[in-house]
């Protein structure tokens, strides 16, 4: 069996997602080839050996261009800050490796599209880390939407919001620095983008606001010392579908008490679908004639469940998500799916997110295309 070896930049709570995942991926599937967990690296080079050692890589670089040199090699995994992923990846497909890409691809729709055609051109593996849309339940929502259950879909309702910056006195970090992140849009939002475009369709025009809430955050926790922030709290915009279809999106990384609140309600002719990530393990779906919604929940008839789990109601979690996504990044590379989020579709998520800040910054609609 041939054997794929794996490469792994960062070692923050996405690094150690994607160790578990590629971990549990090679455990729980029969892949189609061999996975081996060939180098990790990480700028600080005792930290980067001590997360090898505990993760099951076989060799550390505190130099991630290293880690891009390394001939045992195959598949470059990205996790590192935003601003990160646009030297790493040209240099890994420069390389002629597959590359697997946290979100948001890039800091800049030129960073990102140059990106996507650098690929192209070489003809390598990408896929980028739009992880929840790797849910059983995602798949059967599309599926459902897809056999024209609800009927002509008429409108998108989504949110994302978590509570992790609500609190002013939350201090600066790189993802509140434009060159380095793109605020609750880009770290959030752009989730929720891709799952709209996923489930819904393309989106042709768009109209915007944006707000940012906390202009002073202090440079460290506890600091009198403090600095301006210029990406956004939170973005609201409306869509205006191909397929006819009317949205709203929301996103905000200052709303208390929310964790991980990726939901949507998509709504057609004929019923309902609405769907809210911290509780992964359902969908709640309404037909004409039900008076109220009927609750489904995921269980080993959905694909991808079994492989977890036996039962139904035994529920996944956010690293079996994960590692789905991985599942499906082996079989492309292996020649064997085409199935993921790859550049080009990532492009076309940063492309919308470009077109709604140029709507809210102009104050109009604007189209997608012309972008």
């Amino acid at each position: 069996m041939r054997e794929l070896g794996i490469g792994l930049i960062g070692t923050g709570f996405m690094g150690r997602a994607h160790a578990l995942a590629f971990n549990n991926a090679r455990a729980v599937f029969e892949l189609p080839v061999q996975l081996k967990l060939a180098a990790l690296a990480d700028a600080d080079t005792e930290r980067a050996q001590r997360c090898a050692t505990a993760w099951g890589f076989a060799q550390a670089h505190g130099d991630w261009q290293a880690l891009i040199n390394d001939p045992k090699v195959d598949v470059v995994a990205i996790t590192t800050p935003n601003h990160l992923h646009y030297p790493m990846a040209m240099a890994a497909i420069a390389a002629g490796k597959a590359v697997y890409c946290e979100k948001p691809l890039a800091v800049s729709l030129e960073q990102a599209d140059a990106m996507r055609r650098a690929a192209s051109a070489a003809g390598v593996v990408t896929r980028v880390g739009y992880n929840y849309q790797h849910n059983p339940m995602i798949t059967l929502a599309r599926q459902i939407i897809a056999n024209g259950e609800l009927g002509d879909i008429i409108s998108f309702q989504g949110e994302f919001s978590e509570d992790f910056m609500a609190d002013p006195a939350s201090p600066w970090s790189w993802r509140c620095e434009v060159a380095h992140a793109g605020g609750a849009l880009a770290d959030l939002g752009s989730h929720l983008l891709s799952m709209a475009r996923y489930l819904v369709g393309d989106v042709v025009s768009v109209c915007a606001d944006s707000h940012t809430v906390h202009a002073l955050r202090p440079a460290v926790k506890g600091s009198n010392d403090f600095k301006a922030i210029a990406v956004d709290d939170q973005v609201h915009a409306l869509l205006r579908f191909a397929n006819g279809a009317r949205g709203t999106v929301s996103s905000s990384w200052l709303k208390h008490g929310y964790k991980n609140h990726l939901s949507f309600e998509i709504s057609g002719t004929k019923g309902t679908l609405a769907f809210d990530q911290e509780r992964l393990n359902e969908l709640r779906l309404c037909r004409v004639g039900q008076d109220g919604f009927q609750r489904l929940l995921a269980g080993p008839a959905l694909p991808g469940y079994a492989a977890f789990s036996p039962a139904a109601g035994h529920q996944l979690g956010y690293n079996e998500l994960k590692t789905l996504e991985v599942q499906e990044l082996i079989m492309a590379v292996a020649g064997q799916g085409a199935d993921g989020t790859d550049f080009e579709a990532a492009w076309e998520v940063e492309r919308l997110a470009t077109a709604i800040r140029m709507a809210a910054q102009e104050e109009r609609w604007v189209n997608v295309n012309s972008v």
